[in-house]
C-alpha cells in the first residue's frame, strides 16, 4: 500500500505537535494586520495577535492562494505520493475551492497518482477533528479511498458550538448589526453560534454572562454527543485557555471522551472571533443545525 499525504489548511487549528506527529501538510491562510503586508497564519504568535486586537488593531484575512497550493501539492505528487485534501468550509472561505481547482489540474498531469478531496463544511476544531481522524485511520493502515469514505461520511454530523466574549468582532464582520452588539455588550449577552449544514455560521441562542455561555455549550453537547462512535473532542480558544479547560473538565466528567484536544484558534479565524472566542467540536447523533 502506497503512503499518501493528508493535506488540509491552517483553519483546522491543530496543535503543532499533532501536525508534526502525523506529518500533516497544512496550507497557510494569510492575515493582514493594519496596513502591513500579509503574513502566513503560522508566522504570527497567537497570544501576541490577540494582544494587538485588544489594543485596537484591525485584522483582515485571505484564503490560501492557488500558487501556494500548487507549489506544495505538486511536490508531493512528484515525490510519488497520493493526496487526500480535507478543506476549510466553502461556506466561510474560497480556500477549499482554490485547493480543489489546483488538484483537478494536477490530476491531469499526474494520472498515475490518486488525488482525492472534499469540502469538510467545518472549521477550526471541527475541521481538526476530521483531519485527526483521517490521520488515525491512515496510521491504522486504511487506504486513501477508505479514509476519504469514512471521514467524509461523518462531516455532516460534526457540530461546532461557539461563543465569543466581545460582540464587536462579529459586528465588524457583518454577522450581527451594530445595535445588537451595543445592547448585547451592555447586558452581558453572549451569543451561541453553530456551523450549519451549508458550513456557514448561524446564531441559534444566547446566554447571560460568560459562565452561562460555557454551561450552555456543554448542555447542548450533552444532549446529542455520539462519543460511542468517535470519542474525541476538540476545544479551541482565542486566548482564553482557562475557559477552555473549564469546559473540558465538564465534558470529561460527564461524557468520558477518550481524548480532549485543546488548542489555540489561529489568527485567521481569531480575526473574526476576537479574543475570548471558545469553540466546542464533536461528533453528534444529529446533522449540523439540528
Amino acid at each position: 500500500m502506497s503512503y499518501f499525504e493528508i493535506f488540509t489548511d491552517s483553519s483546522c487549528d491543530l496543535p503543532q505537535n499533532m501536525i508534526e506527529k502525523y506529518h500533516l501538510q497544512v496550507m497557510q491562510l494569510e492575515v493582514f494586520i493594519n496596513d502591513n503586508p500579509p503574513v502566513l497564519n503560522n508566522q504570527i504568535d497567537a497570544t501576541e495577535f490577540y494582544d494587538l486586537l485588544r489594543k485596537g488593531a484591525n485584522a483582515k484575512t485571505a484564503a490560501v492562494t492557488p500558487g501556494f497550493f500548487e507549489e506544495h501539492m505538486r511536490k508531493s505528487l512528484e515525490d510519488g505520493k497520493d493526496i487526500l485534501y480535507i478543506g476549510f468550509s466553502s461556506g466561510l472561505s474560497v480556500t477549499y475551492n482554490n485547493g480543489a481547482l489546483i488538484l483537478q489540474e494536477l490530476m491531469q498531469e499526474y494520472p498515475e497518482r490518486k488525488v482525492l478531496f472534499f469540502d469538510s463544511l467545518c472549521a477550526t476544531g471541527g475541521q481538526g477533528l476530521l483531519v485527526y481522524y483521517a490521520a488515525l485511520l491512515r496510521e491504522a493502515g486504511k487506504s486513501i479511498e477508505e479514509v476519504k469514505s469514512m471521514v467524509e461520511s461523518l462531516k455532516d454530523r460534526v457540530h461546532h458550538l461557539v461563543t465569543v466574549d466581545n460582540l464587536f468582532f462579529l459586528q465588524r464582520g457583518g454577522r450581527i448589526p451594530a445595535s445588537t452588539a451595543i445592547l448585547g455588550t451592555a447586558l452581558q449577552i453572549k451569543p451561541i453560534i453553530v456551523v450549519d449544514k451549508d458550513g456557514k455560521l448561524q446564531n441559534v441562542s444566547k446566554a447571560r454572562g460568560r459562565r452561562g455561555a460555557i454551561k450552555t455549550l456543554f448542555k447542548m453537547m450533552q444532549e446529542n454527543a455520539a462519543m460511542d462512535e468517535l470519542p474525541y473532542v476538540f476545544i479551541t480558544h482565542s486566548d482564553c485557555k482557562e475557559d477552555a479547560e473549564l469546559l473540558a473538565d465538564m465534558v470529561r466528567e460527564e461524557l468520558g471522551p477518550k481524548e480532549i484536544i485543546i488548542s489555540d484558534i489561529g489568527p485567521v479565524i481569531g480575526a473574526h472571533t476576537g479574543p475570548g472566542g471558545l469553540v466546542l467540536c464533536y461528533l453528534a447523533k444529529t446533522e449540523k443545525g439540528q
